[in-house]
């Protein structure tokens, strides 16, 4: 009867919310604690896709309303395997609620503008210093318990920690623990199947107005837990291989779409040239500082009248009125060369332009490498996922690729090189430049993006 009486207090201290692609939510009371604070409500100024709405306007959708559905999926994930295996597996309310607060606290240690901030801006400010987002996370977990004295008990905590750190790296040291497979739902280490994916592909794709032909529904029903890690029906295989086709979509047509590179680009400069003066970086070793920081930085610049700010301020103005870095074109690297392929610098491009024409300095090109992957880099991912025949049937087994189907790809990454001019009057030399670069490099160049003196004739 206690037991009863708990729960149903807990029911009328918990919230409801509706989401636009999950429909209703349940919060309970432990997340309330933590979703109720100024660290967690932080999230809402930050944009899931950083500077992607400046090219899909609807692109707007912040960590926090993906937080809450990573929540929710993690429970509902953790609901159904307790469903069908929770008295095999020993799953425990200790484990429905850990995996659940891994689930909305895995992104409390994001900086602003989505992995721009960790893998553009710090690298450069903070040549290398290690740091994660995961990583944060976990601290800021341990500043908002106490900051807040939430009163959690301390097996929890650890745990809800140790769920959010099991990224790839942590695989080998998870692998003695017991009930390993929970350490798959949130963030999978192993074959980068998790909610998380399930979430972000869903609400990203939606927020920008493209259809997601990839259903995660099917693969919460059919999972199933054996040697202690997730598996799922063989003829899930190419529902699996869509979801990852479905992310590396995403990558190629919005997260690294052309202009969206460019004003990322143009914001890593500015955050670099305004960090003296606002000690932006500084604030990654302070979670009591860092929580401070969000996607209001560029307003702050902007409206500025800190001389110290001005060249940062510029750029900005730049990006407000479109007047953005300009693509010049890009190299896809092949296949034979992906292994040993060496970055291109801006000193590459630069030295060899042409004598006799527009000189171009170092200064004046930017150059970005997109990589888009299947998770595993250029092998396949599917590699890393068991599979079962059917609920009868006890064992396990990878599959191969040409057992299923002869078009699925054989190349499982893409590795694409694109260059900028940060000046409108050097685009055509730039362009020029890397042509160069290419034959002198490759033997070959390549003419996918017309120049622009070549676009003018065409046109005209």
């Amino acid at each position: 009867m206690a037991a009863m009486e708990n729960d149903f207090q807990d029911r009328r201290s918990s919230k409801l919310v509706r989401d636009n692609v999950h429909g209703s939510l349940y919060l309970e009371p432990l997340a309330l604690k933590f979703i109720d604070t100024e660290q967690f409500q932080r999230l809402r100024d930050l944009k899931q896709l950083g500077l992607t709405n400046m090219v899909y306007p609807g692109a707007v959708h912040s960590r926090f309303e993906h937080s809450l559905g990573v929540y929710w999926l993690a429970g509902e994930a953790i609901s159904k395997i307790k469903t069908y295996q929770g008295q095999e597996l020993g799953i425990e309310s200790f484990d429905v609620k850990t995996v659940k607060l891994a689930g909305l606290l895995h992104d409390i240690g994001h900086g602003p503008f989505s992995h721009m901030f960790e893998s553009g801006f710090l690298p450069l400010v903070h040549s290398g210093a290690k740091w994660s987002h995961e990583d944060m996370s976990v601290r800021m977990i341990d500043y908002i318990v106490d900051e807040h004295n939430i009163e959690i008990d301390s097996d929890d905590l650890k745990r809800v920690k140790e769920l959010i750190g099991s990224s790839s790296k942590h695989v080998e040291h998870n692998a003695a623990k017991e009930k390993l497979f929970l350490y798959d739902i949130v963030a999978n280490g192993r074959t980068g199947i998790d909610v998380d994916k399930f979430d972000y592909i869903e609400r990203d794709s939606r927020a920008c107005g493209l259809g997601c032909n990839f259903h995660f529904e099917r693969l919460m029903e059919t999972m199933r837990v054996m040697g202690n890690e997730i598996c799922y029906r063989a003829s899930e295989y190419l529902t699996i291989n869509k979801l990852f086709m479905t992310r590396a979509d995403l990558h190629r047509t919005v997260y690294t779409h052309a202009k969206v590179k460019a004003m990322e680009l143009m914001v890593v400069d500015a955050l670099c040239k305004a960090n003296a003066e606002l000690g932006i970086a500084d604030s990654i070793q302070r979670p009591s500082e860092f929580w401070k920081l969000d996607d209001s930085i560029l307003k702050i610049i902007e409206t500025s009248d800190k001389p110290e700010l001005k060249e940062a301020k510029d750029l900005i103005s730049r990006i407000r009125r479109r007047d953005l870095y300009q693509f010049c074109n890009e190299y896809i690297v092949p296949k034979d060369q992906l292994e040993n392929f060496k970055d291109v610098t801006p000193k590459d491009i630069v030295c060899s332009q042409k004598s006799g024409g527009v000189t171009v300095k170092e200064e004046d090109v930017a150059v970005v490498t997109v990589k888009i992957d299947l998770t595993n880099g250029r092998k396949n991912p599917l590699d890393r996922v068991s599979f079962f025949k059917d609920y009868e049937s006890n064992e396990k087994f990878g599959i191969k690729a040409d057992q299923l189907s002869n078009l699925l790809p054989t190349c499982y990454q893409d590795k694409i090189v694109r260059v900028y001019s940060k000046k409108p009057g050097l685009v055509a030399a730039v362009a020029e430049a890397f042509e160069e670069f290419q034959v002198k490099t490759y033997g070959k160049k390549t003419q996918v993006h017309a120049t622009p003196e070549k676009k003018k004739r065409r046109v005209s």
